[in-house]
């Protein structure tokens, strides 16, 4: 078993760096489209919504960014099953696919002033194709990537992921950072926010070429000459890798939960509730991908030296203990608060990004992977991240508590603490495991 990997490992790792390439380019275009929704709610706000007090309309805005959180585990279902049952490669081709064909449409949907109420309904319908191709594109990304990974380094190698969705996060913010400059309010509301948009289409047809020009993984390739693929590994998951499914459900709402608040709901926050002008909070959301981007590769260095666990750990103490110190000193509504707030809420997200995938990837067996990691990672997305934005909005109207976003971490720093002292340390584990030896048709047949 571990000598048809190793070997694999050997064959493949000339090809490593265009491997890499070719699993973070999805999630960078990925992240980039969902980033800009994010950025210019407000804009889309007023373009899609009937003209209404702006707190509806906002609402209005992140109910819609829900709906495609809450599709995510039918993609899940869908791409973990192509994953596992016909290779990374045609999935990860496939996910790029459509995630593309959901970003032009949005960026070509008129007005409500135009259509009506069609604008907004196409909006859904955008948002959902999207949502379907977001629930395949993690656990494609995490199962390539773990697997061509050397054993040493794969927490390294992972991090490749997430270092690709906050240089996504990054490139939105500069492009309506940009947009701003270049273009007036009026302009921006009128045509230009189409622009970010559309530039997502040619980005993901060169991820599509590229990802057209790899091989499949070495752990899958192993799978194949064994005849242990598996037949059916959405049941497999829940029959033989439940335990494993809760500790990734667990891992990923500290890890999603973060990520939405520090990258995509802090810049609405910054600018709303702090009083920052929509440039400024522009420029904190660029230091915010930046700190990320910097230290996202040591995260996975030092879960490859330390332990998947120490990393993990450190990361939710200091969320428990800094989230609400460091929402209240951003209040003081001067550059040095904003941007000091802003970089340790950055540096600890950047602890957990770096390391949950490669310790989720480790946690399954090849036979269920992709399944069971695209799945646990959509069900912590849908009922959990993606209505952050949401839930924070409409808990600040009605308590009042502007602080309402630091107990949210708070909360979300402590499901990572007993979650991640459930699993056991998996650095460097075999991704080839006894079962993966072992055909099971019983899992896929008819009873």
């Amino acid at each position: 078993m571990s000598d048809v990997a190793g070997t694999s490992h050997q064959s493949t790792r000339k090809g490593l760096r265009k491997n890499v390439v070719a699993g973070a380019i999805g999630v960078l275009v990925h992240w980039f489209d969902w980033a800009i929704y994010a950025y210019l709610a407000t804009t889309i706000a007023h373009i899609f919504f009937p003209q209404q007090d702006d707190t509806a309309a906002l609402l209005s805005v992140f109910a819609v960014f829900a709906i495609a959180f809450f599709v995510r585990p039918l993609g899940s279902v869908l791409f973990g099953h192509l994953g596992d049952t016909l290779g990374r490669k045609r999935t990860l081709s496939i996910v790029i696919v459509t995630m593309a064909a959901g970003t032009l449409l949005l960026g070509l949907i008129p007005s409500y002033e135009t259509i009506g109420i069609w604008a907004p309904i196409l909006l859904v319908v955008a948002r959902v194709i999207q949502g379907i191709a977001a629930g395949g594109e993690f656990g494609s990304a995490a199962a390539f990537l773990a697997e061509f990974s050397p054993p040493k380094r794969r927490g390294f190698g992972c991090s490749w992921i997430e270092f690709g969705s906050v240089l996504g996060f990054l490139l939105a913010s500069m492009v309506v950072a940009g947009m701003f400059v270049v273009f007036t309010p009026d302009q921006v509301e009128g045509w230009a926010w189409r622009i970010p948009f559309l530039m997502t289409v040619p980005l993901a047809l060169v991820g599509l070429y590229i990802r057209m020009k790899i091989e499949d993984t070495p752990e899958y390739q192993a799978l194949q000459e064994l005849e242990t693929v598996s037949a059916a590994p959405i049941r497999e998951v829940f029959r033989s890798n439940g335990k494993q499914f809760l500790q990734t459900v667990g891992i990923e709402i500290f890890m999603n939960c973060t990520f939405y608040v520090v990258l995509v709901y802090l810049i609405t926050y910054q600018e709303q509730l702090v009083g920052l002008p929509a440039g400024q909070a522009a420029v904190l959301s660029a230091v915010a991908s930046l700190t990320a981007i910097a230290i996202i590769p040591l995260s996975g260095i030092a879960s490859d030296r330390f332990g998947r666990k120490p990393v993990l750990l450190a990361a939710g103490v200091l969320l428990v203990l800094l989230a609400y110190p460091l929402f209240a000193y951003m209040h003081q509504g001067t550059v040095v608060a904003g941007f000091l707030s802003t970089f340790g809420l950055a540096a600890i997200l950047a602890l957990i990004l770096g390391t949950h995938a490669s310790t989720v990837a480790e946690l399954f067996p090849t036979r269920t992977r992709q399944s069971g990691l695209s799945m646990a990672y959509s069900v912590a997305g849908a009922f959990f991240a993606g209505t952050l934005p949401y839930v924070n909005t409409w808990l600040i109207g009605v308590t009042g508590n502007q602080m309402v976003p630091a107990f949210t971490l708070i909360v979300v720093g402590a499901v990572g603490l007993v979650t991640v002292a459930t699993i056991p340390e998996t650095r460097g584990v075999n991704l080839l495991h006894d079962s993966d030896t072992v055909s099971t048709p019983a899992v896929g047949s008819r009873r």
